[in-house]
């Protein structure tokens, strides 16, 4: 009698090539990444008397407060943008930007429980956050839009020009960025807890480091090279100049963003991964 040779659909292991990025087994787990964006999407203002509202009401407020602050206090230029315009813009990408690398860079500590319980790709967690903050990103742009709309129909200056159909790629490096980042970030946390501490600090740091309430060509000619160096800095002056036609673009900017995403999405699935393997015994 023949032996009958047994067929495993998966196989967990802890040795594995180091450039194994596993894509196919996300694939595999599409329908769990749906689920966990569903469930984020409906916890986030569950028993919230205004519920999905506060997605327009936060990026309003902070866009009052930056034209209060920035644009009449300290009278910093907008480049003949609108504030209420300029700063809505900068918010929008940033806010996406933000929210996603805030939350992705906690996974591990986050979802210890499940992960020391189940198993499944553990690159599902970290996108269905970025998903999540996708969906919102598209809430908020609708409020952008409508108040493009407005300046559009009572100043001429404000036009769109060809730039402005970069606006998917725009979104990709902003997701890419936030998704490798938050990688590479949750990877370290899951050993030296400390790094956690310094996460909202950095990107509190980073905030003022990106275009978001100055523009680009407010940056000394000298300086500016320093400022290209984040990979923000493109995306959210390529936005402005692509739906109001004010502000610096470059493609050499924009390809080194692209460029950047790139590598820091593969070097935070390279360490991702890697880790994972051990997490359990690490906590």
């Amino acid at each position: 009698m023949q032996a009958t040779e047994e067929k495993w659909d998966t196989i967990i292991t802890s040795k594995a090539p180091l450039f194994d990025f596993r894509l196919g087994e996300v694939w595999r787990y599409r329908d769990l990444l749906v689920l966990f964006v569903k469930r984020d999407i409906a916890q986030v203002y569950k028993q919230t008397i205004l519920g999905p509202l506060w997605f327009f009401i936060q990026p309003f407020i902070t866009t009052i407060v930056f034209t209060v602050i920035f644009g009449n206090l300290a009278e910093i230029s907008t480049d003949g943008i609108p504030p209420v315009l300029f700063y809505l813009a900068g918010i929008t990408f940033w806010n996406f930007f933000a929210e996603a690398l805030s939350k992705s860079s906690t996974v591990f500590r986050d979802n210890a429980n499940i992960f020391g319980k189940v198993y499944f790709s553990r690159l599902v967690l970290p996108l269905s956050i970025v998903m999540n903050s996708f969906v919102k990103f598209c809430i908020q742009l609708l409020m952008f839009i409508i108040v493009y709309v407005y300046f559009m129909s009572v100043n001429d200056a404000v036009r769109p020009n060809a730039m402005a159909l970069l606006f998917p790629v725009l979104v990709i490096i902003t997701a890419g960025l936030a998704f490798g980042f938050g990688l590479l970030i949750t990877s370290m946390t899951a050993k030296y807890r400390d790094l956690y501490f310094l996460i909202q600090f950095g990107i509190q740091l980073w905030f003022f480091a990106t275009p978001v309430v100055y523009p680009l060509s407010e940056v000394d000619p000298e300086n500016r090279i320093y400022a290209i160096l984040n990979p923000m800095a493109a995306v959210v002056e390529t936005f402005k100049y692509g739906f109001t036609g004010v502000g610096t673009f470059e493609w050499s900017y924009l390809a080194y963003s692209a460029g950047f995403m790139v590598f820091i999405v593969l070097l935070g699935i390279l360490l991702f991964n890697k880790i994972e393997k051990t997490f359990v015994d690490i906590i």
